[in-house]
């Protein structure tokens, strides 16, 4: 495992993905939950920082702060 460290604008970005999304038209589907926008967020958070995102564990520093397997270059 690495420790990793995002910026607050990050952080700030993966809150924001993560909130749900409200309903618009019943014929347009269910909207995704707040499970799915949150794999998602932390997915292209991942690509990003280059992490496994399946991997994440908070490491006890902080909101900005955890550690995850190092995604191979």
């Amino acid at each position: 495992m690495t420790d990793f460290e995002m910026t607050r604008e990050q952080l700030e970005a993966l809150i924001k993905e993560m909130q749900p999304v409200p309903m618009i038209a019943l014929q347009c589907g269910s909207p995704s939950s707040r499970q799915e926008n949150a794999n998602r967020a932390w997915e292209k958070l991942g690509r990003d920082m280059g992490f496994n995102h399946m991997t994440v564990k908070p490491n006890g520093r902080g909101d900005r702060f955890f550690s995850a397997e190092a995604s191979p270059l």
